[in-house]
Formats: C-alpha cells, sequence, structure tokens
C-alpha cells in the first residue's frame, strides 16, 4: 500500500533496491551451477552395468509404495523442500517489517543482507553436518537437526526483535543436511528400484510450489490476532519441520539408517 503512493522515481528507485538484493544469491547459484557442469564435463563418470534402461511402471511403483521408509520420505522430503522454500523467500519481508517496526526507512530495511547471511550460514553448515555423520546415525542426526528447526521457527514467530531474525538465520544452518539425509534414507536397501524411487524424491520439490503460497496468503492479512501476520506465518515451516522430526525419528528407532 506505501508503494501506491510513491512518485515514480522513488518506485524506481525501490524496485531497483529490490532487484540488487535478488541478484546476489541468484548469481553465487548461477556460478555454484556453472562450476557443476564444468566439473561433470571434465570428470569422466563410471558406467552402469544395466544399459537396458527399461522400468515396469506399475509393479516398480506398487513396491516403493509398500516401503514405509521410501513413502515416509517422499512425504518428508515435500515438506522439508517447502519450509526451505519459504524460509529463504519471506525472509525479506520478515526482515523489512521488523527493520521498519525498528526505526527504519523501506527502502532500507528492504535490503539488509541477511537473506544472503542464511544462505552462507546453511553453506557452511553442510560441511559441518557431513562431517558429523561420521560420528552420529544419520536418523538420529536428521531428527536433531529438525527440532532445532522448529525451536528456531518458534522464535521467528514470537520474537518481535533482532533475535527473531537470527533465529530464521539459524534455520538455516538447520537445513542444511536435511534434503541428502532424507533422500539417504528413503532410498537406502531399495536395490534397482531405487533409480525410480529417486524420481519420486525429486519430484517431491513440488512441495516448494505448493506452500509458499499459503505462506504468502497469511501474510497479505497483515496482522493476526494482533501480531504481525508476517511472524505467524512461519507457523507453516514449524508444521514441515514437525514432519521431518518424525521421520527422522522413525528412521532412527527402526533401524533405517
Amino acid at each position: 500500500a506505501g508503494r501506491a503512493l510513491l512518485s515514480g522515481s522513488e518506485f524506481e528507485a525501490v524496485r531497483d533496491a529490490d532487484l540488487e538484493t535478488l541478484i546476489a544469491p541468484y548469481l553465487v547459484v548461477g556460478l555454484v551451477t556453472l562450476s557443476m557442469l564444468v566439473l561433470v564435463r571434465l570428470v569422466r563418470m563410471p558406467r552402469h552395468r544395466d544399459t537396458s534402461g527399461k522400468i515396469d511402471f506399475l509393479p516398480t511403483l506398487k513396491r516403493l509404495v509398500a516401503v514405509r521408509r521410501y513413502r515416509e520420505g517422499v512425504v518428508a522430503q515435500f515438506f522439508y523442500v517447502g519450509a526451505q522454500i519459504m524460509c529463504w523467500t519471506f525472509i525479506i519481508q520478515y526482515g523489512t517489517r521488523l527493520f521498519m517496526s525498528m526505526g527504519m526507512a523501506e527502502q532500507a530495511a528492504e535490503v539488509q543482507q541477511f537473506n544472503i547471511a542464511a544462505m552462507a550460514v546453511f553453506c557452511v553448515s553442510r560441511f559441518i553436518c557431513t562431517f558429523l555423520l561420521r560420528f552420529f546415525n544419520s536418523g538420529l542426526l536428521l531428527r536433531t537437526l529438525a527440532v532445532f528447526a522448529a525451536l528456531f521457527t518458534v522464535g521467528v514467530m514470537f520474537l518481535q526483535n533482532i533475535w527473531g531474525m537470527y533465529c530464521i538465520v539459524g534455520v538455516s544452518a538447520c537445513m542444511s543436511l536435511m534434503f541428502p539425509t532424507i533422500y539417504g534414507i528413503a532410498l537406502q536397501g531399495l536395490g534397482e528400484d531405487a533409480k525410480f524411487g529417486a524420481a519420486g524424491l525429486i519430484m517431491a520439490i513440488l512441495g516448494g510450489s505448493i506452500l509458499p503460497p499459503a505462506q504468502a496468503a497469511i501474510i497479505d492479512l497483515h496482522t493476526l490476532w494482533g501480531m504481525p501476520a508476517v511472524n505467524l506465518s512461519f507457523v507453516l515451516p514449524f508444521i514441515c519441520f514437525v514432519v521431518v522430526v518424525f521421520y527422522g525419528h522413525s528412521a532412527y528407532r527402526r533401524g533405517w539408517t
């Protein structure tokens, strides 16, 4: 609503600031993708012994659905990806409201670099958590990370100060190893069916397109039960992390890892 009152030059300045905020993370993603493409081009990949490429769709699907570890893994992956996209998408809206409430102008509030910090923390945490897998059961580590992510999300919802922003950055640290860990647990022991099963886990990224619009709808309410709607909207990532907690707990308790 505030932008509708801006003059043409002011609106263009705000728009340019928004674009500058988005350029850096997408540039980093592009450089990483380019590096991976160069790596794939230069490194000789091993050939798979099965060259037929034939998959019996329905029988394979029935076998996969019957495996609880895989079935629940797809669900957990769906909610994890949804949580990741929501946290990384709406950190800017969260920060804008927070810093404006602290007296900062809208344009300055929008260009705070906490979204970049969250991605940097995610990358560093990926290496740390991968190292920890040498000493801890993957299901136990997944459950622990998801519990802390859920607790941080509670902080995001109810701390209406800079600590809430620190919590949302902390969520990124907890998310760092969730996707590959869920992926590995779900496919373990599937044999040749793992090739088809991997496709199902990749399709679970659909959660990243279905859940964020729901959070956006909550944010559009502006105020909910006397609190900023952008804060309370993080109840959706909280629910997603609870789902991951249950999957990690099942993996650890049932010996899937």
